[in-house]
């Protein structure tokens, strides 16, 4: 009898959102052939209750429900602290800029339009969930600091001046990579290869917003961020530099 134990990995609990069946029935198909166990709503309160019930590792949205829109299921997720972490992948028809940015101000990880190549989603999938759930970088009380700003990379703990900062797992790791190359220019092509995790095509737009949702969670030390026009951003490299 072999006596060597194999560790059983709980597979990604991924609620998806969406009321044509067609769609989710496709988008379930293909997640669960990935391994991941995935649950469907078709309704904005009916997602809200299904995440509530038991909290999903991910949650891939369309924003045009009938009635309680996937805007007003993403915004309130964003306010209830048991969900406000919860990585989120917008899958919508809607193409227009504006429909996109609202996406990403409310906190959205990633967006996927459709007509969607599965292949594709199945990525967008697996790098958000590789952001979301990778541990903490190695070493001992490890921590990075910036003006009042300071991460326990052990912990995944950020605080402002003592004060906690309540970020999604994007934004963290938006914010180690900035604090780790501190003073050093990031091209918006490389926070989405780095802190992103996405080496394929994207709209750099979802870095701009990443950002600007970050620095209004920083407060005051949200200026600490600069942007480097034409080119991205970078954390400012001494204290005391304006």
């Amino acid at each position: 009898m072999d006596t060597q134990k194999t560790q059983k990995i709980t597979p990604a609990r991924i609620l998806v959102v969406e009321d044509e069946r067609d769609i989710s029935a496709l988008v379930a198909y293909h997640l669960t052939k990935e391994g991941y166990r995935v649950r469907t709503a078709e309704g904005g309160q009916e997602a809200l209750d299904a995440a509530g019930t038991e909290r999903p590792d991910l949650v891939i949205l369309d924003l045009m429900l009938p009635g309680f829109s996937g805007y007003d299921v993403l915004a309130e997720m964003r306010r209830r602290p048991g969900l406000a972490d919860v990585p989120v992948v917008v899958l919508t028809a809607r193409r227009e800029e504006t429909d996109r940015v609202r996406g990403l101000e409310l906190g959205a990880d990633d967006y996927v339009t459709k007509p969607f190549s599965p292949r594709e989603l199945i990525l967008r999938v697996a790098a958000v969930l590789r952001r979301s759930q990778a541990p903490a970088v190695a070493g001992s009380g490890r921590t990075l600091r910036g003006g009042p700003v300071t991460v326990d990379l052990n912990a995944m703990r950020v605080t402002v001046d003592d004060g906690g900062v309540e970020l999604t797992p994007t934004e963290y790791r938006l914010l180690v990579t900035l604090l780790e190359r501190r003073g050093r220019v990031q091209s918006r092509q490389q926070l989405l290869e780095d802190a992103w995790d996405i080496h394929a095509r994207i709209e750099t737009r979802t870095v701009d917003m990443h950002v600007q949702r970050l620095r209004a969670k920083l407060g005051d030390a949200g200026r600490l961020i600069e942007t480097v026009r034409g080119f991205g951003y970078r954390y400012r490299a001494r204290d005391g530099d304006e």
